[in-house]
C-alpha cells in the first residue's frame, strides 16, 4: 500500500513540475486543520513530508491561519504550537486579518506564481483550490498524508497549453520585454510595412543565344557530302558493270 501511495505521489510530482514548473525546495503552505489532523494521527510533517515528495520542502503558514488558531482557544492549542514552527509568509491582510482559509486562497491568487502547495483538511476550501489551475493539494486520510490527483482545472489548463491555444500571462510579459530588449518588436513592424515589389524579368534570361560557327559545327555538313558523293559514283560503277555483263552476253 505504502508503495503504491509513493508511486501515485510521485506521478502526480512529475505533472506538476513538467507543465507547472514546481522545483525544491516545494513551499507548502498549511492551515489549523491541517495541523491538528497531523497531531491526531500523530504525523510528523517536518520529517515526513519532504519523503514523500521526494524532495526538500519548506513548511509554512500565514498570520491569518496563526491568529485564528490563537482565537479558537484550548481546543486547538496544539495546532497552534505546531504552525508557529513553521515559516510565516506575508499575507495582504496586515491590519485586518481574515480567516485561515480565504487568507490562504488568497496566497494563489493570479495562477500561483509562488508555486505553493496547499494542506489543509477544510472540504470547502480544497473544493475552491480545486478550481484553480496548477495548486497542488495535500491532505490527511486513514493515518497518511496524500497529495491528490491534478484537478479536471490543471488538466484542462494543460491540455490548452500542448494545443498553445493559451500562454501564462508571465511568459507573455516576458516575451515582450524580451523582445523590446533586443529591439526586435520594431524589427517586426518594419519588416511588415515594407511590400514586396513585382520584379521584372531576370535580364540574363533575355539575353540572345550565340550560334556556333565554329569548324566543329561545320564538319557534320562536310562530312555528309562526301558520303553522298561516293554513294553516287558507286551506284554510277555499279550501272557500268551491269552494262559490261550484258553486251558481253
Amino acid at each position: 500500500m505504502k508503495v503504491t501511495r509513493q508511486k501515485h505521489a510521485k506521478k502526480n510530482m512529475g505533472f506538476y513540475k513538467h507543465n507547472f514548473h514546481f522545483r525544491e525546495p516545494f513551499q507548502v503552505l498549511l492551515d489549523g486543520t491541517f495541523c491538528q489532523a497531523a497531531l491526531r494521527n500523530k504525523i510528523q510533517i517536518r520529517e515526513q513530508l519532504p519523503g514523500y515528495l521526494d524532495g526538500a520542502t519548506q513548511l509554512c503558514t500565514t498570520r491569518c491561519v496563526l491568529k485564528e488558531l490563537e482565537s479558537l482557544g484550548k481546543a486547538l492549542y496544539g495546532a497552534k504550537l505546531i504552525a508557529q514552527r513553521f515559516q510565516v509568509r506575508n499575507c495582504s491582510h496586515h491590519k485586518d486579518p481574515v480567516s485561515g482559509s480565504v487568507c490562504l486562497l488568497s496566497m494563489i491568487e493570479e495562477g500561483n506564481p509562488h508555486h505553493y502547495f496547499i494542506a489543509t483538511q477544510d472540504q470547502d476550501l480544497a473544493n475552491k483550490v480545486k478550481k484553480k489551475a496548477g495548486v497542488p493539494l495535500l491532505f490527511i486520510i486513514q493515518n497518511t498524508m496524500v497529495l491528490d490527483k491534478p484537478s479536471p482545472k490543471s488538466l484542462a489548463f494543460v491540455q490548452k497549453l500542448q494545443m498553445n491555444q493559451l500562454v501564462p500571462e508571465h511568459q507573455k510579459e516576458s516575451i515582450v520585454q524580451l523582445k523590446e530588449k533586443e529591439g526586435l518588436a520594431k524589427q517586426e513592424g518594419e519588416k511588415r510595412r515594407k511590400r514586396k515589389r513585382a520584379g521584372g524579368p531576370n535580364p540574363l534570361s533575355c539575353l540572345k543565344k550565340k550560334k556556333k560557327t565554329t569548324q566543329e559545327g561545320q564538319e557534320p555538313s562536310a562530312e555528309k557530302k562526301k558520303r553522298r558523293k561516293r554513294k553516287r559514283n558507286r551506284v554510277k560503277a555499279e550501272a557500268l558493270q551491269s552494262m559490261q555483263k550484258n553486251e558481253e552476253e
